[in-house]
Order: C-alpha cells, then structure tokens, then sequence
C-alpha cells in the first residue's frame, strides 16, 4: 500500500500514516527485549550485565543511521513536495550509499578496538570477557545496522511505511529465532546471543538495499548521482539532533553504569538494564510517530500549505500530550509483572528494578513533547534547534542530574535523573515551538 503525503490529514488518517512507524518501532524494541530475555534466564546475570555495557558502543550505528535517515527524510520529503522526484532519487541514493560507507569503516574499527573498548568502560574478569566475546561479533555487523536505522526513515519518505514494519519483523524474528536455536538448544552461551543479533540486523540492512535497488512501486528507487556536498552537509546538520540524542544518551549510559556499580555493583547494571529493555517498549510509540509524522510535515513545509501545517502540528500536540499521560499511567501499573520477566530468579534484584522503574517512568509525561518536538524542527529543516533541544534533554540536563540528584538522593537520585531532564527539556522545547510559529506558520 502506498500513502499519499499531500492532502488533508484528519485523526484517522494520521493515525493510519503514522500506524506503522509505530509498530515498526515497538517491534524493533520487543525483539531487544527477547534479546535480555533470553541472555539473563539463560546465561546468567554477568552475561545480562556485559550486554548492558556495550550497549552505548553499538548505539554508535543507531545514531549514525538516525542522523543521515531524519536528516536525510526531510529533505527528500521536502524536494517531493517540490515536485522534483529525480532529484529526489538522487538524494536518496547518495545518502545511501555514504551510509554503507560509513557501516563499513564503524565494522572494522569495532572488530579492531573492542578489548580497548571494553576496558574503558570498566569491565574486567568475567565481566570483560563476555564483553569483548559478544562485542567483537556486534560490531562487525555495524554496516548492515546503520543501513537498517536509514531506510526506517526512508521506507516512509517513500510512501511505503507499511514495508518499514514488515521489514522490522522480518529482522525482530530472525533475531529471536536464533536466540532460541542458538542459545536454548544449542546452548552457545553469548557467542549465540551476539550471533542472533547480528544476522538480524544484516537482514534488517539487506533485505531494503535490495528492494531500493530494483523497480517499485514506492516513490524512491536507488540510481547513479553525483556527489552534493551541501546536501551532505545539510543532511549531517539537519539530522544533528537525532545523532547527538542517540550519542549523548551512550554517554550518559556509561555515567549511569559508573553511578551504578558506585552504589550497587552489578546488581545496578543489571537493574538499569532490565529497566532500560522496558523503557525502550514505551518510549518507541513516541519515535514512532516523530519518525512517522516528520515526512508529512516536511511535504506540506516545501508545498508551503500553510493550514494543513497547522493542521498536523495541532493534531500532534494533541495525540502525543495524550499519549504521553496513558504510557505514564500502563508504566506504573505493569512494572512489577514486566521487570519479573528478566529479574525473577532475583527477588531482590527484582525489587529494585521495580522501585526505580516505578520513579523513572514519571518522565513519560513529557519525554514523548521532547522526542516529536526534536524530529518537528529536523523536519522544517532547522537542525540547529533541534540539536540544540536534543542535546540540553539528552546530555546537558541529565548529565548534571546523573551527577548531582545522588549525592542527595542515593540511588533514587540515579533513577529520578530522566524525570528531571525530560521536565527541564520540555520547558526549552516550549520556548522555541512559541519562538517560531510565526516564522514557520504552524
């Protein structure tokens, strides 16, 4: 099925545009989360703990395919708009192809670098082992993963979001597969978890590349094009913000594991990561409806349709604040039962992660106003403001909060970090959407 981005956007209709970016996005998160499943009931909690670690490492392809595929996404959105589809091909093509550059040179430096990796993020013994083990064969397949994270963005651009889900299962269910076969009935420990997780993000990368790379129905197809410096560069700063949050957010990581281990040794790391698995289900509904609802604001922003701008700017306000409150509300009632999943066979370890999801989860009230306000002004090709709400919500304000909230508080001051960090954001998100709705007519 393909969508068309022009025309007049009723809740039905939005909603049915931005259903499978949505989907995608929490698929994408249940399959991580088979992922902990499956390494903390059937590997043990140093495995568990070792993958939390490097977390922040593999996050690196994350933000590099967040950054060309938003980026990317507005402004190929935006020259469909004008009515230039060739043009638009071309964009495509480039930013695909410098992707899989990019992939590749991130795959030979992880194969090369992860002992060092591992050491500066503080892991040894037992724990360092598993790291580098599971390390080294996931980021030899950081090609295929930054590939993977820019057509999510493209899929939608090109009017088809509905493949950007099939895709999505496609790889979640090659991935939980194999944790099954490789780690259940083979029994091949962590060297079987990181293998799943590879072979399903080289699915998750090939599988478009070679759709894009024949005749199609949607609106992009991969073709020859030149080199546009300036549509890289404005790719690159355009889609800043969505780097700079996923960036940030690794390094921010590595904080909340130092504090961690500070307070309660890998019972922490563990707690965290278990928490985390968790927060990315709920926190994917709202990527999902940025990602999905970026490409029709930046169609309408290059058609200049002003009222249906409008239109889609009210309307998201509205669906996201709501949201917003209903996740927050399903966060505090579900996390015991959710958190036994991973944690069960440690009730105290379960306790904890309970206590502090149940603390951490009041952010969901504004986390989701912060994460569409980021993608809303990437997608009016204004990556300035949008790095600069995604920086001061994902380092600045976190940062200070991870570092000053326990020396108060404990390790509640650890878990509480989030909440004041989405709350100051949320107020500097505010400023600029009042700041410029007269220079964008919104």
């Amino acid at each position: 099925m393909q969508f068309r981005l022009s025309g007049h956007f009723t809740y039905r209709r939005l909603l049915r545009f931005v259903i499978s970016p949505i989907l995608m996005m929490i698929c994408t998160s249940i399959y991580g989360v088979i992922d902990g499943f499956f390494v903390s009931n059937f590997i043990g909690k140093t495995a568990f703990a070792a993958v939390n670690l490097m977390m922040p490492v593999y996050l690196v392809a994350v933000a590099i395919g967040f950054m060309i595929g938003e980026g990317g996404n507005a402004i190929i959105s935006k020259t469909l708009g004008e009515g230039n589809r060739v043009l638009a091909n071309q964009y495509f093509s480039l930013l695909v192809y410098v992707s899989s550059f990019i992939g590749l040179l991130l795959s030979i430096g992880g194969w090369l670098f992860i002992p060092q990796i591992a050491a500066g993020l503080g892991a040894h013994g037992e724990l360092s082992r598993y790291c580098i083990t599971y390390g080294r064969i996931i980021l030899a397949s950081q090609c295929f993963y930054v590939l993977q994270n820019v057509f999510q963005s493209f899929f939608i651009a090109s009017g088809k979001p509905d493949l950007s889900l099939k895709v999505a299962i496609a790889a979640g269910l090659t991935n939980a597969l194999l944790d099954l076969i490789f780690i259940v009935v083979l029994q091949w420990g962590i060297v079987g978890a990181a293998w799943a997780t590879a072979l399903g993000q080289m699915a998750g990368g090939l599988i478009p590349l070679f759709y894009f790379m024949h005749r199609n129905s949607s609106f992009l197809r991969l073709t020859s094009t030149p080199l546009y410096p300036k549509i890289l560069l404005k790719t690159f700063t355009n889609g800043s913000s969505d780097m700079v949050s996923v960036l940030s957010g690794s390094v921010v990581s590595i904080i909340y594991n130092y504090q961690l281990m500070a307070f309660a040794g890998e019972n922490g790391l563990a707690a965290y990561g278990a928490m985390m698995y968790v927060n990315f289900i709920f926190m994917s509904i709202f990527l999902g409806y940025a990602s999905g609802s970026a490409p029709l604001i930046s169609f309408q922003h290059g058609a200049k349709n002003y009222p249906e701008l409008h239109n889609l700017f009210k309307k998201s306000l509205i669906l996201v604040s709501a949201a917003g409150i209903i996740i927050t509300l399903i966060a505090e009632i579900s996390a015991y039962p959710i958190l036994k999943m991973f944690v069960g066979y440690d009730q105290e370890l379960l306790l904890m992660s309970v206590h502090g999801f149940r603390i951490y989860s009041v952010a969901f009230l504004f986390m989701g106003l912060n994460i569409w306000g980021t993608a809303f002004f990437t997608a009016l090709n204004n990556g300035l403001i949008s790095a600069a709400i995604s920086f001061l919500r994902t380092f600045g304000f976190e940062l200070a909060a991870i570092l000053l909230l326990p020396r108060w508080l404990g390790i509640d001051g650890v878990w509480s970090a989030i909440f004041t960090a989405e709350f100051c954001s949320v107020l500097v998100t505010a400023c600029f959407i009042i700041k410029k709705r007269s220079y964008y007519r919104y």
